[in-house]
């Protein structure tokens, strides 16, 4: 891609989606990426603000917008990046940061110094046991997490646990049911979120379990209703939403990954 070198065009692009953090007479490098729905740019979103008002000025551009998007794509091609949100970069020098990071990580970034990645594991955590299983299943377990321990000793210890606190965290009594998918029938679908309401029934001990209804009005791309709000459902809109089915296959996927699931 070629050098932007018209900055009204690229402020012009922030200013109609972001007026509050744009300045007219500046035109700021550093950009935060990040999207509607991402957890990890919640957290980063009040660190950003912070280091605003100590004077910095991290432009703040949400992907929903179609130009933003674009200027991400335009950015990732030059400096050859793959990133999702958060991602923070200086378009002028390409160095940035891809993920969650700390304040103080930050501050490093906007005074120029290279960002190294984080360290990542050497293969997913083993899966844990269930609640109830055997002894022996247990002590497999053991065996096989003090191994992925010994082979990820490189991670920090805010990236590790100890196999006490790995048991002593929520485990289901039973494989939850697959995620449903946008090519089942109306029929599997309903059956789906019987089985999907009895499991969570049984595991009724697990933080923040929704009732198959969410899970399924969001998969469809409504909104979830208020008990005795229930809105007729428009069938034109629920063809026209793979991304969201997209996010929430991922969110889904995520939630059972956290229970150590495949």
């Amino acid at each position: 891609m070629s050098k932007k070198t018209d900055n009204d065009t690229k402020k012009s692009q922030v200013e109609e989606v972001n007026p509050e953090v744009v300045d007219e007479e500046t035109d700021s490098p550093w950009y935060y990426f990040y999207s509607q729905g991402c957890g990890w740019c919640k957290r980063a979103e009040p660190i950003v603000d912070e280091l605003n008002k100590q004077g910095h000025d991290i432009l703040k551009l949400d992907l929903a917008d179609s130009d933003n998007q674009a200027l991400a794509n335009e950015l990732k091609q030059e400096y050859k990046v793959q990133c999702g949100t958060p991602w923070f970069i200086n378009e002028a020098t390409g160095k940035g940061i891809c993920g969650f990071r700390e304040k103080d990580v930050l501050e490093k970034w906007l005074a120029g110094e290279d960002i190294p990645e984080p360290p990542r594991p050497k293969g997913p955590i083993p899966k844990l046991p269930l609640l109830e299983a055997p002894e022996k299943e247990v002590t497999k377990w053991k065996e096989d997490y003090e191994k992925w321990l010994k082979d990820n000793d490189h991670l920090p210890d805010n990236q590790k646990r100890t196999v006490d606190q790995m048991l002593a965290m929520p485990r289901p009594k039973s494989d939850p049911p697959p995620p449903p998918n946008p090519q089942m029938s109306e029929d599997e679908l309903n059956k789906w979120g019987e089985t999907y309401d009895n499991w969570a029934k049984e595991n009724d001990h697990l933080p923040n379990l929704q009732p198959s209804s969410v899970i399924l009005q969001r998969m469809k791309g409504q909104q979830p209703q208020q008990p005795g709000n229930e809105a007729p459902v428009d069938d034109a809109k629920l063809n026209t939403m793979d991304a969201k089915i997209q996010a929430l296959e991922v969110k889904v996927d995520k939630i059972i990954a956290h229970f150590g699931i495949k």
